[in-house]
């Protein structure tokens, strides 16, 4: 007798997903809690789980296709009767597993000792593995803290913290990447659909590469925050002098004590708090033919990643301190590199803060991170000369810019939260008064 192996629910307003990959293949030997695929959504990637042991008897849906929510996308035979109904290969499989089931449980002198993962404990998940793997972690030594005791992605994570050893490269200054215009999680992509393509006699050619879900998804979504928004983007430039000076003689204190390093998003997380609490409108969205104002500061940070850029979340920043949010932003990165993030940790910002600057760009109009109403963008510090008291000096200086939509937000309004950001930011200690 088989069993088909459903989608399971993939989260809320989440409907549909792409087969990402397959874990096993067809014959395989498979376990209660073993991964057999991973599925791809517009915002996270998920496992699909064996819910008994017996043998992987036929694939029903292939790498690319799109499932549905309680759609079959494999069939599990039961027990020894699916071995021995199933192909060579399958047979093959379960010897060599029950092989190694044994070799687990008894020495070289035939003693006895417990086995890898009990009854009642799941085996590591396959992203913890990989990511044990590549940071040359002994994954029997990761305590699992699920109830199964199953280790996963976040336990590693953590095993690795804890050891004093980053998973990801660390946020350098707290400086996130720009931002797309729709939160994206990052994880492993699907293998990509590469048409093999003739050379030309001229020795040039093309390569036909198939967009992953997520891509397509985030490019629909920025068209659509183009079509939808009245967007416009105002411009200023802070002089940074002051917020360096700080940094220059608090960092070493600041890390000693708080055990994070006191970077440029801090500042500028706490100046777009004061300044949205000046100009409730940015941190509001359009429904339908009412304005949502949130009295609430959710300020969504850029982040960069090898496989996209995402948006976490940092909640009610108006009620952390400096430490507080630094830390906040340090971990969301780490996660977000290490594809840990969740649905949670993306949903539900009121304000962009996104910034170029870390990959040199000196400006650019940043575009609505929808349905919010405003993006900040930061920009690359140089030296410039600028009048200051009738002389001419040398000044860090930032450009910034605030796209907005002018819907709900009018020019005057963006200019003058624009210019709020600038002040507060070029006096720090206002920062405090304002937090």
């Amino acid at each position: 007798m088989s069993v088909e192996v459903k989608v399971p629910a993939l989260g809320e307003s989440i409907v549909d997903a792409t087969i990402a990959s397959w874990l096993k293949q067809e014959g395989d030997a498979v376990k209660r809690g073993d991964t057999l695929a991973e599925l791809e959504t517009d915002k996270i990637n998920i496992e699909v789980n064996a819910e008994q042991d017996g043998v992987l008897q036929k694939i029903l849906k292939q790498v690319g296709d799109v499932v549905a929510v309680g759609e079959a996308i494999c069939t599990i035979g039961e027990g020894a009767a699916a071995t021995n109904g199933a192909s060579p290969q399958a047979a093959s499989a379960a010897n060599a597993e029950s092989a190694t089931d044994k070799q687990q449980v008894q020495n070289a002198s035939g003693a006895q000792e417990a086995p890898l993962f009990s009854d009642t404990q799941r085996p590591p998940s396959p992203l913890a593995r990989r990511i044990a793997a590549e940071h040359h972690v002994d994954i029997s030594q990761v305590r699992g803290s699920s109830p199964h005791g199953r280790v996963t992605k976040e336990d590693v994570i953590s095993y690795l913290e804890q050891n004093g050893r980053e998973p990801v490269p660390a946020v350098t200054q707290g400086s996130p990447a720009p931002a797309p215009a729709v939160p994206a999680q990052p994880t492993a992509q699907p293998p990509v659909a590469r048409a093999a393509q003739p050379v030309a006699a001229d020795g040039r050619g093309e390569e036909r590469v198939r967009m992953s879900r997520r891509r397509q998804t985030i490019a629909q979504r920025l068209v659509e925050a183009q079509h939808t928004a009245a967007m416009l983007t105002t411009f200023n430039e802070i002089d940074m002098s002051a917020v360096m000076d700080v940094r220059s003689r608090r960092k070493d204190a600041f890390k000693e004590k708080h055990n994070v390093s006191l970077g440029f998003m801090s500042f500028f997380t706490k100046a777009a708090v004061g300044a949205l609490k000046a100009y409730p409108r940015l941190n509001a969205e359009i429904q339908g033919t009412d304005l949502v104002l949130k009295h609430y500061y959710d300020i969504s940070i850029a982040v960069s990643t090898d496989e996209g850029l995402v948006v976490p979340v940092v909640r009610d920043a108006d009620r952390k301190g400096f430490a507080q949010i630094e830390r906040e932003i340090a971990e969301l990165a780490k996660r977000a590199r290490a594809n840990a993030l969740t649905l949670n940790d993306l949903q539900g910002g009121t304000f962009t803060i996104t910034n170029g600057g870390i990959f040199g760009s000196l400006l650019s109009t940043p575009i609505l991170n929808a349905p919010q109403v405003g993006i900040l963008g930061m920009h690359k510090i140089e030296q410039r000369p600028i009048a200051l008291n009738g002389q001419v000096v040398i000044r860090p200086m930032m450009y910034v810019a605030l796209s907005y939509d002018h819907r709900i937000v009018d020019g005057s309004e963006a200019v003058r939260f624009l210019a709020t950001i600038k002040e507060l930011v070029e006096d720090p200690e206002s920062l405090l008064l304002e937090g």
